[in-house]
């Protein structure tokens, strides 16, 4: 109802303010602001865990409010639990203790304000409340007295400001923190259901082990969260157990210390995925609700699961607490809630205990693999894993200036323990994306950033992918599975992708690398059923899914569907060049001129962007005019880069651009030379005679791009190092045949290569102006590393 521009509702009320704030401020100014902003943080998350929001913070106040008044009381109680143990730590002089008064009463809502009686009543339960404690109204009161485990002391009718009438007021106690006064029951029946239930409580102490019964007993005794609609839910309800993890509060009182209640967060999410009897949503779904008072019911609607697990991690020191708490999110009811504490040492134990209640909780069956895996730690070491996690915390941002931060991070984990395999495997990432992004020239800076040439980028990684083989895990094989799939290995991809699911089968990553497998591999049905599978887990997915799909479905001829696709992918990223170029093909194929030249248009201007941005950056990792020409216009040349096994494949790239209008060879000035003085140009098939009749090889790329895949039997002579005279005589005699190739028709290696072995003496040398890239298209066999 509207009263003079104001809506009017009935809402629980909680206000919160320190005692002694003024001497506190007169001490010590600067640490009382420090830990008034420390204190008050935890406090807001709490608030947000019990589903309340914040409506207004002056000062050393805090108003809060809340739908349910259980919900404010329990709030109350678990922030002065909370505050109460950190001011333990602390003098008695410098502990900063707050008063809280709660009230259920009418407000006035303005916008995000809210006024009236109800508001001011909280402020007076809050100013007769002592430091630590907690004072309710009688309408609160009366509203939890037979629903909450608590004791109270009533403090009769009060006067107080500004309000016409008295107001029964209670004081809460018997939780730590609370101050200690006589304790009155609430009612004499509810005082005699309490003494039974302890008394119930000591038998089963004595005959059975009271903890187990207590923790079951005070899950159930939560109040219910509002249930969430299974026919509302974006996705249908998998055939088993869901559930989504979402990240843990960060209640140390160093806010640096978010990388490790991420950390904790993201591995319980990996230690259920590893459980092929639960579904559970990937870490970067559930990560979007970090930070924000989110409604589990909304959650579940969102993601399409039924259960959610929420809670905290606190360290002080070598200490750790994690409160966790499992909701059923179609019944609002909660499984269980249990307070976890032990010391650094023991994370992985804690950790250990909660996937463990969880599996327990909803009656998932291990298989004994699973057992074996589940009881293995990937470190033993506390100061690795905490190393590894500052390290992860970088990696997961995915930019060059990341992998620079997160790199000694990692190896220090690997100094500390020498066998943690997740971090040889996540070095390895670091090492291999860096040198495959290196590789086109839109993402050219990557390497530098690590201040590496590819070929080092390329030794490092292979150096710690054979560590990180020792002890395997997801990442491992997921990496393994991408290098695969860039050499052209399409089966030993598809084979360590699955690896990577047979470890984690709810890692959509692993679905990724099996997607771009099977799609490589001239399998694209297959390939959109991995990649849908990957976006299900990870319903917030990242924009390069929609490119694998725009693949997989180009790649069955679905070319409207591929529109769609792609389309999508640009609207989240105007510059995904991979998106533009299919589209120019799937336009191409249905006969849309226009929006083919159109598009053509997008991704040749993002091309000239790219190259002016790489001209004035000071880039030392590749030398325009020795190693390569500037991209220039898309041109059908440009299709044999791409490493399909299927000619099938590329020919339905190359007919689709050239329908849309894209040129077949480029601009002189944005292509090696067609000729050389002294050799003969030979394209793939004169190469392939040359080759059948043992004329010798010669390969003037870098190691990197060798390692790769190179034609069988060349012999590596890096342009930049090792072409020079006695080396290439060293391997044919100068009136001897050989062909000597770079990466195709916009390397300029090759030429240079063949001038300066002309210059030499060398009488019958053969430029292979199309390189490697055209050999691989011709469907000639390719050799690796």
């Amino acid at each position: 109802m509207a009263q003079n521009g104001f809506k009017r509702r009935l809402t629980a009320i909680l206000s919160a303010d320190v005692e002694g704030y003024s001497r506190l401020m007169r001490d010590d100014e600067e640490a009382t602001i420090q830990r008034l902003t420390t204190y008050r943080t935890a406090m807001t998350a709490m608030i947000q865990q019990y589903r309340g929001r914040v409506v207004d913070a002056p000062g050393d106040n805090l108003l809060a409010e809340f739908t349910s008044v259980v919900d404010a009381v329990n709030c109350a109680v678990e922030i002065q639990r909370e505050l109460a143990e950190r001011n333990a730590e602390l003098s008695e002089e410098h502990r900063m203790k707050f008063r809280i008064g709660v009230n259920l009463g009418d407000v006035f809502e303005e916008g995000e304000r809210i006024y009236g009686d109800g508001v001011n009543i909280a402020a007076r339960m809050e100013s007769l409340a002592e430091g630590g404690g907690i004072c309710i109204s009688g309408t609160v009161y009366d509203a939890i007295e037979s629903k909450i485990g608590l004791e109270y002391e009533s403090l009769g009718e009060q006067e107080v400001k500004n309000i016409d009438k008295p107001v029964r007021v209670y004081r809460v106690l018997s939780f730590p923190g609370a101050a200690a006064h006589r304790v009155i029951k609430a009612k004499k029946a509810v005082g005699k259901i309490w003494r039974n239930i302890a008394l119930a409580i000591a038998v089963i102490l004595v005959v059975a082990g009271a903890v187990v019964i207590w923790n079951n007993y005070m899950s159930q005794s939560r109040p219910p969260v509002e249930a969430a609609s299974v026919e509302r839910m974006a996705f249908p309800l998998p055939d088993k157990p869901s559930i989504a993890v979402l990240p843990f509060v960060n209640m140390s009182e160093d806010a640096k210390q978010e990388y490790f209640s991420d950390g904790i967060t993201e591995d319980l999410i990996t230690d259920l995925s590893k459980i092929s009897g639960l579904f559970v949503i990937a870490r970067n779904s559930s990560f979007v609700y970090k930070g924000r008072s989110v409604k589990v019911r909304e959650v579940a609607e969102e993601l399409g699961v039924r259960y959610v697990l929420e809670g905290s991690v606190r360290r002080a020191g070598d200490q750790v607490r994690i409160n966790a708490q499992l909701i059923d999110a179609t019944t609002g009811g909660h499984l269980w809630a249990e307070r976890y504490d032990g010391s650094l040492a023991d994370v992985f134990a804690l950790q250990d205990r909660v996937t463990r209640q969880i599996v327990s909780a909803l009656a998932v069956n291990l298989t004994a693999r699973e057992r074996t895996l589940h009881a293995r730690s990937e470190t033993r070491v506390p100061e690795a894993y905490d190393a590894f996690l500052r390290g992860w915390a970088y990696y997961r941002l995915n930019t060059p200036e990341d992998y620079a931060e997160a790199v000694p991070y990692f190896e220090q984990a690997i100094t500390l323990d020498p066998n943690y395999g997740r971090a040889y495997a996540a070095l390895a990432a670091i090492h291999w994306t860096s040198m495959a992004k290196n590789d086109t020239s839109k993402e050219i800076l990557w390497a530098e950033r690590l201040g590496m040439t590819p070929r080092a980028l390329r030794l490092q990684a292979d150096r710690y992918m054979q560590k990180a083989l020792e002890d395997p895990v997801p990442l491992t094989h997921q990496v393994a599975s991408s290098v695969r799939s860039f050499q052209g290995r399409h089966e030993e991809a598809i084979a360590e992708a699955e690896r990577a699911i047979e470890l984690d089968a709810n890692d959509p990553i692993g679905y990724e690398a099996l997607a771009t497998a099977l799609i490589y591999a001239g399998r694209p049905a297959e390939g959109a059923e991995a990649i849908r599978r990957a976006m299900r887990l990870d319903p917030h997915y990242p924009s390069e899914y929609l490119d694998w799909l725009g693949l997989a479905q180009f790649g069955e001829g679905k070319f409207e569907e591929t529109v769609e696709s792609f389309r999508a992918a640009i609207q989240r990223n105007p510059d995904d060049d991979t998106a533009l170029l299919f589209l120019v093909a799937s336009y191409g194929h249905l006969g849309r001129t226009e929006d083919a030249k159109s598009t053509k248009s997008a991704l040749n201007d993002l091309r000239a962007k790219r190259e002016k941005h790489l001209e004035e950056a000071d880039v030392k990792v590749i030398e325009i005019g020795i190693d390569a020409r500037l991209g220039g216009p898309y041109t059908l040349k440009d299709v044999d880069l791409w490493p399909f096994k299927e000619r099938a494949d590329r020919e339905r790239l190359r007919l689709g651009l050239a329908k849309a209008g894209v040129p077949a060879v480029a601009d002189s000035s944005a292509e090696s030379p067609r000729e050389v003085a002294g050799a003969t140009t030979v394209d793939a098939i004169a190469a392939k005679a040359l080759f059948d009749r043992g004329a010798s090889f010669v390969d003037a790329r870098g190691l990197a791009r060798y390692d790769l895949g190179h034609i069988p039997g060349a012999v590596l002579l890096d342009l930049k190092t090792d072409f020079n005279e006695a080396n290439l005589f060293a391997v044919v005699g100068k009136d001897q045949e050989v062909v000597i190739y770079c990466q195709g028709h916009k390397c300029l290696r090759a030429s240079r290569a063949c001038a300066k072995a002309v210059s030499w003496g060398f009488t019958k040398v053969y430029y292979f102006r199309d390189g490697f890239p055209g050999w691989r298209a011709a469907g000639y066999p390719v050799a690796t590393q």
